[in-house]
């Protein structure tokens, strides 16, 4: 196969929503979080965190109403 293929664009548009304890946030968060033992972070390809959520399904939710897939990461 000689098609060229452009990286620069590769994982754009794609969103990774990974679990995350209550336990594992700093102390300010911590309290702010309540009675919540696992949250969801999701985070652009670069790896940078854009939202942090109570559950999955409204981290897929606020990924597609954003015009990105999401994905899971383990």
């Amino acid at each position: 196969m000689d098609t060229k293929f452009d990286f620069a664009t590769f994982g754009q548009g794609i969103v990774y929503v990974k679990p995350i304890l209550a336990t594992d946030l700093p102390d300010e968060m911590r309290a702010k979080v309540g009675d919540l033992e696992e949250l969801f972070s999701v985070h652009n390809a670069d790896g940078e965190q854009l939202a942090l959520v109570a559950d999955r399904k409204l981290a897929f939710h606020l990924a597609r109403e954003n015009n990105m897939e999401p994905v899971t990461v383990h």
